[in-house]
Order: C-alpha cells, then structure tokens, then sequence
C-alpha cells in the first residue's frame, strides 16, 4: 500500500492583488528565489528559501504540488495568508514506492 499524500491546486487571481510585485511575492514566498546581486564588476548569486523549500515535496505543475500528509498544516496556514488573492483544493492521494522517492529526492 502507498504512502498518504496531499496534492494541493491552487489558481492566483491575479486582479485581487495590488499590483505585480505583491503576486510575485506569493510566488517567491512559496518556492523561492534567486537573488543576483552586481556590484561593481563583481556579481553575487543568492538562493533565497521558499517554504517548499522546507518541506518534500514534487511539483506537479506550476500551480501544484504534492507533499507528505505530515506538512499539510504548514502549506494551509501560507495560502490562508493569501485566501483573498489565491484560491485552492487539497486532495488526497496514495503514493506509489516510485512518486515517494522522487519526493524524498526533491525532484
């Protein structure tokens, strides 16, 4: 028998929010970014962490993922965050061996 999972879909309305920044910053705060910085001849490179970044998880789609069952309190209190600008729908779903490990990997 497979391991339980949510996969989580999730639509922005793009109108709801004050302008391109804020939705990107949705985006960001979720899977994270790199950040290039120049300064002078020199250019520094950053990863900056999103919160799936904290928690194993395969990306479906750019609007969906699936995560162990065990992290789903963490991803619902982020889209709360965002319920005015963001809707979305967990469902729940049985991992085969082969899906676990790529979500264990990270991939």
């Amino acid at each position: 028998m497979g391991k339980k999972a949510i996969l989580i879909c999730f639509s922005v309305n793009s109108e709801k929010f004050e302008n391109k920044y804020e939705r990107n910053k949705f985006f960001r705060h979720l899977y994270g970014w790199k950040q290039i910085i120049r300064k002078e001849e020199k250019v520094y490179s950053y990863e900056r962490n999103g919160l799936l970044d904290k928690i194993p998880h395969l990306k479906v789609d750019q609007s969906s993922f699936i995560i162990p069952e065990a992290h789903i309190r963490k991803v619902i209190e982020f889209l709360k965050e965002w319920e005015d600008k963001v809707i979305w729908k967990t469902f729940k779903v049985l991992l085969d061996e082969d899906i676990e490990d790529l979500i264990k990997e990270g991939i």
